[in-house]
């Protein structure tokens, strides 16, 4: 039997894959307690600064497995269970996700990538809320998290309707940081995974936290947020120093022209 999951971990960058692409990697059961249970264990394992999340081709997710879920309504709950859920995990996670979306992204799937801190796509990406269409509710943070991506006004178009963006619109929204050919995602999300995990691991978790729990309030009080861990935060001059040269000559050769 296939797994549903395949992991990979390299200089510190761990990679998740869904697997199931005879279903388009459809979210059922076993693989959302398998997702959940990968996410988990990368965020508590020291050897794990970064993680990317892809699927195998031709998909990135379609979603929740609709025929798991026509079998029983009681299936629906079942794999929102919050100890078993992707998509709670990912709420919860310390360290930096990257979405590497591989092709099409629906429903469920897109809430999975609209939980990632960031995403890069492939020309092939594609992206849609189904909901609507097949007469269910989100509970993955969907009516949360597009809204924040793309806006209160596109969110409501693409959750009403149903209808899909491509890669370049995706881009243009401001859903996605990049697209690249399709062969070079992966390539592409391990670099940038490579340049998070070479900065200090304690900063980039503070920084990752800070924005998602200023997400989450007004302006006024992320402001407050953010003094109150700066007057609170504790650092190594030395450490600082130390970094110094090395800081300078990567901004002088990133903006050469």
């Amino acid at each position: 039997m296939t797994d549903v999951l395949l992991i990979e971990t390299t200089d510190r960058v761990r990679t998740i894959t869904l697997n199931r692409p005879e279903a388009r990697n459809a979210l059922n059961s076993p693989l959302q307690r398998a997702a959940a249970a990968a996410l988990t264990a990368a965020d508590t394992d020291d050897a794990v600064d970064v993680v990317i999340l892809t699927g195998t081709d031709p998909a990135f997710c379609a979603g929740l497995d609709l025929k798991e879920l026509g079998s029983s309504a009681e299936n629906l709950r079942d794999v929102l269970d919050p100890g078993d859920s992707p998509f709670t995990v990912l709420v919860r996670m310390t360290k930096p996700v990257i979405g590497a979306v591989n092709g099409p992204c629906v429903t469920g799937g897109f809430e999975l990538a609209l939980a990632c801190d960031f995403l890069v796509a492939s020309e092939r990406a594609a992206f849609a809320d189904t909901h609507a269409r097949v007469g269910l509710t989100p509970g993955g943070g969907m009516s949360v998290n597009l809204p924040q991506a793309v806006g209160l006004r596109k969110a409501k178009e693409m959750s009403l309707t149903g209808n899909y963006i491509d890669a370049a619109d995706a881009y243009r929204l401001g859903l996605v940081n990049v697209v690249v050919d399709h062969a070079d995602l992966l390539p592409h999300a391990r670099a940038l995974a490579q340049e998070i995990a070479g900065n200090d691991q304690r900063a980039v978790r503070n920084l990752k936290q800070l924005y998602d729990e200023a997400a989450k309030l007004s302006v006024g009080d992320a402001w407050r947020l953010e003094q109150e861990r700066f007057r609170t935060w504790t650092f190594d001059p030395g450490e600082i120093e130390r970094r110094r040269a090395g800081i300078v000559a990567r901004g002088r050769g990133q903006t050469r022209s």
